[in-house]
């Protein structure tokens, strides 16, 4: 009985795949099986350009234990908790594309993450898709945060006379807020530094802010952007709520005013 059935079955299938074959019977892919190949296309391209570039480093599942892992200070990061600190969506969410695309092309100062500004676009694009991949809160919804405006740099951040006001302000605002942490100086050495943790449970010393060059980029809506939004996963909280956009961008005169003392030689317009 069971041998007839199976029998049946084959014969079935047989002709259902000969009747797909006959002249007129082909199938016409539609508009969800193109989508679903080109972002199938797009995920294995992605994974190649990952293992090419980035498991040596962050692991071949993306973990963040790579075979040059070991001994580096900060770790790389496990992709797979979802948890990014380079964002411009509020804290406790997860960056946009192009967060994700700004911090592969140019890197983190002051780390092992190199830039990858030789790749073409349409592979970094790739290498997104492939990170959204390995970790599940990329499927929450709710986990995935807007752009949290910026507004545009200050003119007067290019005004040698008009920035002293605001950088004595700032300097008010960080013995504050930031001193605790980053130190009297901004030079990063303070009571608490040597014990400030990740949750991950790796150190997490505070930036020396009067470095040439700050993890989250060199302008000033860099610093703006992460005073607003904080570091996700580090001690450095968003400030977004406790300070007005006036407080912050004072701050950031103070800061950049370690690295250009008489002001800044031009202003960009930023999102």
């Amino acid at each position: 009985m069971v041998v007839a059935t199976l029998l049946v079955c084959v014969t079935i299938g047989s002709l259902a795949v000969a009747l797909d074959r006959m002249p007129g019977r082909s199938r016409t892919p539609s508009a969800a099986d193109t989508v679903r190949a080109s972002v199938s296309d797009l995920h294995l391209r992605g994974r190649h350009l990952f293992q090419r570039h980035c498991a040596v480093c962050h692991g071949k599942w993306g973990d963040g234990r790579g075979e040059m892992a070991v001994g580096m200070r900060p770790r790389p990061r496990d992709f797979t908790s979802g948890i990014f600190k380079f964002r411009s969506t509020p804290s406790g969410y997860l960056p946009t594309d192009e967060d994700l695309r700004r911090t592969i092309r140019r890197g983190i100062a002051n780390s092992s993450m190199p830039s990858f500004g030789s790749l073409a676009e349409n592979e970094v694009v790739a290498v997104v898709a492939y990170l959204k991949s390995l970790s599940p809160r990329w499927e929450d919804r709710t986990a995935a945060g807007t752009v949290q405006p910026l507004g545009t740099e200050p003119l007067w951040l290019t005004d040698p006379a008009g920035i002293a006001g605001h950088r004595a302000a700032g300097e008010v605002t960080f013995v504050t807020h930031c001193a605790p942490c980053h130190g009297a100086t901004a030079n990063g050495v303070s009571a608490v530094a040597s014990s400030l943790e990740d949750i991950w449970g790796q150190p997490c010393p505070p930036a020396d802010l009067g470095s040439a060059s700050l993890k989250s980029g060199p302008e000033p809506i860099d610093i703006f952007r992460t005073i607003s939004t904080g570091l996700d996963g580090s001690p450095m909280p968003s400030f977004a709520e406790s300070l007005s956009a006036e407080q912050r961008w004072d701050l950031v005169a103070y800061l950049v005013g370690f690295r250009h003392p008489d002001g800044l030689p031009g202003a960009s317009e930023n999102r």
